[in-house]
């Protein structure tokens, strides 16, 4: 808002200062559009350079604090003998502890509000995932019901709609989960649908509709080329509904929070 407030009075000011010096006002006119432009990349430039540098910082600390915690994980499966549901507890711990200081992190990108018009929805996308991942369904419920242009998160990466369509499948909204998926799928090129395309098969067979979950599997399979999806078609085409699995989705699938992952195993 402030960046677009700023180039309108540059460019007023462009304007004005041309017809002081008596040019034409068509000098006047492209005076002020240069001037407007000019100063929108500017302050751009600089808000971008500023955000991607709190984006840098937050990125460190999350992957500082995944480091970690891999290197509790080598250091339990190097020892035999441990407590796996202790390791498992110390992780969740350990997990939950980051997302919450991500959480407040997030108020560092709070001041570009004023300068990016899009700057809330890009917060409310972050704080979607986080509280995702700290299982808070409420907060994350009521995020995803936001209105507003500026407000709610932004649905354009898989995972961000997944989490949507699984809060959905949550509340029993098939009818809505189907809709958010045909609304966003055919948006996804290539792979980038994998995820989207494993959940919605998998909640069609959860609701017993396994000749939908096969039909959609065999569209997924060719566009994606995902070797997880093509086994869930091949078992479904096999009458092995029993043999149907997401768990080559990885940790995507588990963070969506539908199904328990495996244990990790000692060597």
């Amino acid at each position: 808002m402030f960046a677009l407030l700023i180039s309108v009075i540059v460019s007023a000011a462009a304007a004005a200062a041309c017809v002081v010096s008596k040019a034409g006002t068509g000098s006047a006119v492209a005076a002020g559009i240069a001037a407007f432009l000019g100063a929108q990349f500017l302050t751009g430039w600089i808000v971008r350079k500023r955000v991607t540098k709190v984006q840098e910082a937050l990125q460190e600390m999350l992957a500082n604090g995944q480091k970690q915690m891999n290197r509790k994980i080598q250091l339990f499966q190097s020892k035999p003998g441990g407590n796996i549901k202790q390791i498992q507890r110390q992780l969740e711990s350990d997990q939950k502890a980051l997302i919450k200081e991500a959480l407040a992190f997030l108020e560092r990108f709070e001041p570009f509000r004023k300068w990016n018009l899009l700057m809330g929805r890009q917060i409310a996308t972050m704080r979607l995932q986080f509280l995702y991942q700290l299982k808070d369904f409420e907060a994350v419920d009521r995020l995803l019901a936001s209105k507003g242009l500026f407000k709610g998160p932004m649905m354009m990466e898989p995972m961000t709609i997944a989490m949507k369509m699984a809060r959905q499948y949550e509340h029993g909204e098939l009818e809505k989960l189907e809709k958010t998926f045909k609304r966003h799928i055919k948006w996804m090129r290539g792979n980038r649908g994998t995820l989207l395309y494993g959940l919605m098969s998998w909640a069609y067979l959860q609701k017993g509709d396994s000749e939908k979950a096969r039909l959609l599997l065999v569209k997924a399979k060719d566009v994606t080329g995902d070797e997880t999806l093509a086994h869930n078609w091949e078992m479904l085409a096999n009458n092995k509904d029993k043999q149907f699995s997401n768990a080559g989705l990885g940790e995507q699938w588990y963070g969506l929070y539908l199904e328990t992952p495996p244990l990790p195993k000692q060597q």
